[in-house]
């Protein structure tokens, strides 16, 4: 058994089973996906989200490896990430509790407990054309080289995300930041129960998370300057050594986002 607890729920758990208790928190369910779910909750006038993990099943179990995935057996994987991307300074989750339990991995139970990131909003929801023009061309660019700076820093450092898109980059909306520009506010990348971290990243996985954040920024209304833009920051050389010594796998992003984008037109996410 693995456990971790902060305040409040240290003292307020320490005479319970905090299994017993994470998985009794009710709330908004945000996700249920049956052996998945998340809350949202309040505990002490404060607001968490609760991830719990019932166990995938051998047969998820067997889907992952046939397809040569490293299955996702519960939470574990995202409390790891969350220390990662912390140890490099990005800006993500705070975790203030998390337990695992059992020795069967596809039946171990295990549980997540976040801060609420509040108020925040989705990247993908706050910009559009309108609001990129309104930014104007020097503050839309230092939003473009912030993402390149976060994406590279994952990526030198051996983590993929898996699901890299704008609608998982959360956008700090507080009163404290009134009036101060949308690239200098924290910026929380959320959704880690995917990421895989190793000592390198491989190509293939650089192409998949960079596609899916391409995809989804031209959607919002990012053009081919700005795609030039991150990819100057992300590689830290001249545009015209990156793109000379980077164009097979620019190319390949290209092609990876225009699949994407013909996938969200067939099963409708989009027009």
């Amino acid at each position: 058994m693995k456990l971790f607890l902060a305040e409040p729920f240290a003292s307020r758990w320490a005479d319970s089973d905090p299994f017993e208790a994470a998985f009794s928190l009710t709330g908004e369910v945000y996700r249920d996906m049956g052996d998945r779910c998340t809350t949202r909750f309040e505990f002490d006038a404060k607001a968490y989200f609760v991830k719990t993990h019932a166990g995938v099943g051998f047969g998820e179990i067997l889907k992952n490896l046939l397809y040569l995935r490293i299955p996702v057996l519960g939470a574990e994987n995202e409390y790891r990430a969350i220390e990662k991307l912390q140890e490099l300074g990005v800006d993500t989750m705070t975790p203030v509790a998390f337990g695992r339990q059992g020795s069967n991995p596809a039946s171990e139970k295990s549980f997540l407990i976040t801060e609420a990131l509040e108020p925040t909003e989705p990247l993908d929801e706050y910009c559009n054309p309108q609001v990129l023009a309104a930014m104007g061309v020097t503050e839309r660019r230092a939003l473009v080289r912030r993402l390149a700076k976060v994406s590279r820093m994952l990526h030198d450092n051996g983590v993929n995300h898996r699901d890299y898109y704008l609608c998982h980059f959360l956008l700090d909306t507080s009163d404290r930041y009134a009036g101060v520009p949308v690239s200098q506010r924290p910026i929380y990348v959320i959704d880690l129960h995917r990421m895989q971290i190793r000592h390198r990243t491989p190509r293939r996985w650089r192409e998949k998370d960079l596609s899916a954040l391409y995809y989804s920024a031209r959607r919002v209304g990012f053009d081919q300057r700005d795609a030039l833009c991150f990819i100057r920051e992300y590689k830290q050389q001249s545009l015209r050594q990156a793109l000379d010594e980077g164009k097979d796998i620019w190319s390949s992003v290209v092609l990876e986002a225009d699949k994407l984008h013909k996938k969200g037109i067939r099963k409708g996410y989009h027009s």
